[in-house]
């Protein structure tokens, strides 16, 4: 498996969590700094997890994975139809590629925007651009064009009541999809 940026690799929670099902896991990240705290979880659970300090763009298309996860990475990259693509050419033959990401319209910037970075200040101001959040459409078009079928997608939702994120069929804000090779 291969989990390109966000926070799977900068926690490496969720990867350590896989690589503990039995599955041979590589995690890259362009930030040093990311890698550096992801194997240092990684140590401390004596995990075998390959960190790797490089970009979907910069690995050799030879290497094949049976899936590739782009989580909370597709909004932050340069070109979308270039990064998906990439990844798509890592997959095997039937292999699953799972992203979750931003919708971009008005519910979006309201709270991913100005409510996570400004007033709850979950993250740092300026992590996200607007511009940059893909719609649903746009994802199932790259992807399409990518020979990879959407198989499932869902919203998921914070609940600031009970402080709990959730799996909805909302997908305003933050979505995620799973998608085939065909």
């Amino acid at each position: 498996m291969l989990a390109v940026g966000g926070p799977l690799v900068l926690g490496g929670v969720a990867l350590a969590a896989v690589w503990g099902l039995g599955a041979q896991v590589i995690g890259i990240d362009p930030s040093a700094t990311n890698i550096a705290a992801a194997k240092l979880h990684a140590d401390k659970g004596h995990l075998s997890i390959d960190y790797r300090c490089t970009t979907a763009e910069e690995m050799d298309v030879r290497e094949r994975f049976d899936i590739v996860l782009a989580m909370e990475v597709v909004e932050h990259v340069t070109d979308v139809g270039v990064f998906l693509s990439r990844c798509a050419a890592m997959l095997k033959p039937g292999g699953l590629m799972v992203i979750s990401t931003l919708n971009r319209n008005w519910k979006s910037f309201a709270l991913a925007i100005v409510g996570a970075e400004y007033v709850l200040r979950w993250l740092p101001r300026g992590t996200h651009q607007w511009s940059k959040f893909v719609t649903p459409d746009e994802l199932a078009r790259h992807l399409a064009s990518n020979k990879l079928a959407i198989t499932e997608e869902a919203g998921v939702i914070y609940n600031p009541l009970a402080d709990k994120w959730s799996i909805s069929s909302d997908m305003d804000v933050n979505y995620m999809v799973v998608a085939e090779g065909m």
